[in-house]
């Protein structure tokens, strides 16, 4: 049976970062992009499953926050907790947990995680990144599993640059976006190369959700996309099988619902449960 690994839902958290804040440095030639700070939680279920998976069912729930500022930087957190069926009849639960701290500029990146199966814990990552030149290089000190030092040649985005750069095009109305990130996934030493694909702008007001959630009117006057992600291996971004998908609308705030993440031989969706606005903290 396959399931959910670690490495996934960091790069997952990263993708997150959409909904949970950009860096307010970047911002500033780019104009004003209003993205609150919120709590969201998603209840998580299989979509689809193929034979070779070896998963019949999964349910779990994951929860993000967000806290921070321009000035202090981002802070994200995230714990996706989720009990995978296999079609023999085995089962088991994977708690995922990943923590993540970037510059307002973009200049440096922290990152935690750690996967526990079962009570367990099966890894844990941490290091930091941080930019040494103008062309977008960085250079990625981890702290564990195994103490490393590696650099990645630019350009390379950390995971609120890469959300603001989608939010950007989306904005002006480009249906493709690429770019290489870094967010300290795999112990720490991969990069993925992501092709981005941004939908027909959904107007404020139309297409509202079936299912409702407390806070959520907040939403209904704003516009939103589709958007889906194709995360590739660095050094196969010609091939046409990515590691995996992650696809959800993204409202003009910097919120997500309708969450989908494809591994190729099985899917899970993430429906939004619950919304809960966090106070915006300001610049001194």
């Amino acid at each position: 049976m396959r399931f959910i690994s670690r490495a996934n839902t960091v790069a997952f958290a990263g993708l997150m970062a959409v909904a949970l804040g950009a860096p307010a440095g970047a911002m500033m030639s780019k104009g004003a992009i209003d993205l609150v700070p919120h709590r969201a939680v998603y209840e998580m279920t299989l979509d689809e499953t193929r034979p070779a998976s070896g998963v019949s069912g999964v349910q779990g729930r994951m929860v993000f926050e967000f806290a921070g500022s321009g000035c202090d930087g981002y802070t994200m957190n995230m714990r996706l907790v989720t009990q995978v069926e296999g079609d023999t009849g085995n089962s088991i639960v994977t708690d995922l947990r990943s923590s993540t701290w970037e510059q307002g500029t973009g200049e440096r990146y922290r990152f935690v995680s750690s996967h526990y199966r079962g009570d367990k814990l099966e890894e844990s990552t941490s290091g930091d990144a941080e930019r040494t030149n103008g062309n977008g290089s960085v250079e990625v000190h981890v702290n564990a599993p195994d103490p490393k030092e590696l650099k990645v040649s630019g350009p390379v985005l950390f995971p609120t640059q890469h959300s603001l750069a989608i939010i950007e095009a989306a904005k002006q109305g480009k249906k493709v976006f690429q770019t290489r990130v870094y967010d300290g996934s795999s112990k720490g030493d991969k990069v993925f190369v992501t092709t981005t694909f941004i939908g027909k702008r959904i107007k404020a007001g139309t297409r509202e959700p079936a299912k409702r959630v407390e806070n959520d009117k907040a939403l209904s006057g704003l516009d939103s996309w589709p958007v889906a992600i194709s995360y590739f291996d660095t050094g196969e971004e010609d091939s046409t099988t990515p590691v995996y998908q992650l696809s959800f609308r993204l409202y003009s705030n910097g919120i997500s619902r309708d969450l989908l993440i494809d591994y190729g031989d099985f899917a899970i969706k993430g429906d939004l449960s619950a919304l809960e606005f966090m106070p915006v903290t300001k610049c001194e």
